[in-house]
């Protein structure tokens, strides 16, 4: 095989250059290296960078804003957009999938356990009997490098006993809630509010941004199971429902 042949059989494997201009920037925006609202550089930028056309940078930053990941802004350029989930009202979901959903790596910390018994306001939310034994769990989940979600939860431990031998260091206490422990009934609140000055250095946004804040308690053969506070960025997530109409019933 001549050179020349050689070297048209291994140009042929390399992917087309717009492919590899759309899978550098992906891959920064994913890894967390360029966050959301970075502006990455300009197409003439690009072309200058990868040696190669207008045509061919404009075709993958078309393909990076029909994927979502960034958005163009007149005058100004292109920005990582904010990821921005979905999630059904009436499920019980896993937020590990709301995260990769946006094609995004997941990651989970907790904060804070504590082994308590229930107070005067744990009792009148969850109808517990003094002196419930209760876990009381913080954690944040990651989309990326960015917080997703704030999560404050309380378990009832006598409706989940396991739970007082479960650090939660490795699983977030709601996906190993799910695995383990069947329930009959659940209530979702759903507010918004401004986030107070925990909420938002937690979340890394600014003290009164707003917030979307789903509550929601789940209970088994009527014990209650749990109690969840889900804090989002506003802009970042909203909330899906799916229904039928009712048709008033015809008089015989």
């Amino acid at each position: 095989m001549s050179i020349d042949q050689e070297k048209t059989r291994t140009e042929a494997k390399e992917p087309p250059l717009h492919r590899r201009i759309l899978e550098d920037v992906e891959g920064r925006i994913l890894s967390g290296e360029w966050p959301p609202g970075h502006r990455i550089p300009f197409e003439h930028e690009l072309t200058e960078q990868y040696q190669c056309s207008r045509m061919t940078v404009n075709k993958a930053i078309t393909e990076l804003v029909k994927r979502g990941l960034i958005e163009r802004r007149r005058k100004s350029g292109s920005y990582v957009t904010h990821p921005h989930a979905q999630s059904a009202v009436l499920e019980i979901h896993d937020i590990r999938l709301e995260v990769e959903s946006l094609g995004l790596r997941y990651r989970y910390e907790k904060r804070t356990r504590l082994d308590r018994v229930a107070k005067a306001a744990d009792r009148r939310l969850m109808d517990l009997p003094e002196p419930a034994p209760l876990t009381e769990i913080s954690a944040l989940h990651f989309a990326g490098a960015q917080p997703f979600c704030l999560e404050d939860r309380l378990i009832n431990r006598v409706a989940v006993p396991e739970a007082a031998d479960e650090t939660f260091d490795d699983i977030a206490p709601g996906a190993w809630l799910i695995s383990r422990v069947p329930w009959s009934a659940a209530e979702h609140r759903i507010r918004a509010v401004g986030a107070d000055a925990r909420a938002a250095d937690l979340l890394a946004i600014a003290p009164g941004t707003a917030c979307l804040v789903v509550e929601r308690r789940t209970w088994s053969g009527g014990v209650y199971i749990t109690h969840v506070r889900l804090t989002y960025p506003g802009e970042k997530h909203e909330l899906v429902a799916e229904f039928a109409p009712s048709y008033p019933k015809q008089s015989a």
